[in-house]
């Protein structure tokens, strides 16, 4: 999976707001839902007039993807209600939770599938020669699927949504597992028909451990995983950068979904007032809403003095 950018830059063609990143994610989702509603049943009922164990176990991954749709367009739902007295932070996690669903389905269809295939394979000479129309099938999955991934991994990469990317490599997933099942069915073709469950075996493997690396990942996520070294920094960089700024310390972040919660302690000098010391921790917290997916920030003003007996003046621009 590629990183999400670990900044803000407003010559990026992005969709920032919640209303512009919820309407591409359900536009995306809604096109994910009409192909694999197609390809489920297409696959499905093509491989069993077909005898193909392959093309039936990616005709259920597709039909896992619906379902997963579902849970998509349900989590986008709910992360864009407003905070309130219960959720002060809003309810973003609602996409970090449809993460882990997502990640544990595709970890049981593809022990499912797994489980199926070794049945099939403990009995070799019970495995039934496929039909010729079984890859063509197979064939025609592929190529909608590998347009489906790339068209959704375009949307989620521009409204940077850590769940849209998710279900775009869900449909990589189903593209990498009709590549296989179409090696699968021409091997059968040519022969040797054990490739088939064993294509099937393999989709199954493929599909768990893509669910375990993302449920795994969206575990974490829920237990307030910090963000990137990377984008740690350039959020503490903007803190140093805001004028009356001396220095900042102990900068801790947490997921919120898509989003970055941040607690930081910010110096300034230790003669201002204390309204002086409360404007440039406002500025602060402006700047870096403003250049971050950072949802809310909270500081804390500290006293900076020059150390004992230097005289010099203090950093350029600032007191």
């Amino acid at each position: 999976m590629n990183p999400m950018p670990p900044t803000h830059d407003d010559s990026e063609d992005t969709e920032h707001t919640p209303a512009q990143r919820a309407a591409a994610a359900s536009r995306s989702t809604w096109v994910s839902v009409l192909v694999n509603l197609l390809l489920s049943a297409t696959q499905i009922a093509a491989g069993l007039l077909t005898r193909s164990q392959g093309l039936v176990a990616d005709g259920v991954h597709s039909l896992s993807d619906l379902i997963a749709d579902f849970v998509v367009l349900l989590a986008n739902h709910h992360s864009q209600k407003d905070a309130d007295e219960d959720h002060p932070y809003g309810h973003h996690r609602y996409e970090t939770a449809a993460s882990l669903v997502l990640g544990l389905l595709l970890l049981a269809v593809g022990l499912g599938m797994l489980g199926s295939a070794i049945t099939k394979l403990q009995q070799p000479d019970a495995i039934p020669r496929v039909h010729m129309a079984a890859l063509w099938v197979a064939l025609g999955a592929l190529t909608s699927k590998e347009l489906l991934f790339r068209y959704m991994l375009a949307v989620a990469k521009r409204v940077k949504s850590s769940m849209l990317v998710a279900n775009a490599w869900h449909a990589r997933s189903d593209a990498a597992s009709s590549l296989v099942v179409g090696i699968g069915i021409i091997g059968n073709l040519a022969g040797y028909p054990i490739l088939d469950p064993i294509a099937a075996a393999i989709v199954g493997f493929m599909v768990a451990k893509m669910g375990w690396e993302f449920g795994w990942d969206a575990l974490h996520d829920l237990m307030d995983r910090a963000v990137d070294e990377e984008e740690v920094a350039a959020i503490r960089r903007t803190l140093v950068e805001t004028p009356g700024v001396m220095d900042v310390h102990d900068v801790r972040t947490r997921k919120m979904g898509d989003m970055v919660v941040v607690d930081a302690h910010i110096e300034v000098a230790a003669d201002l007032t204390v309204e002086a010391g409360h404007e440039i921790a406002v500025e602060a917290r402006r700047r870096v809403l403003q250049r971050h997916r950072v949802l809310n920030l909270m500081t804390h003003v500290d006293p900076w003095r020059r150390p004992d007996g230097d005289h010099s003046p203090a950093p350029c621009g600032r007191p």
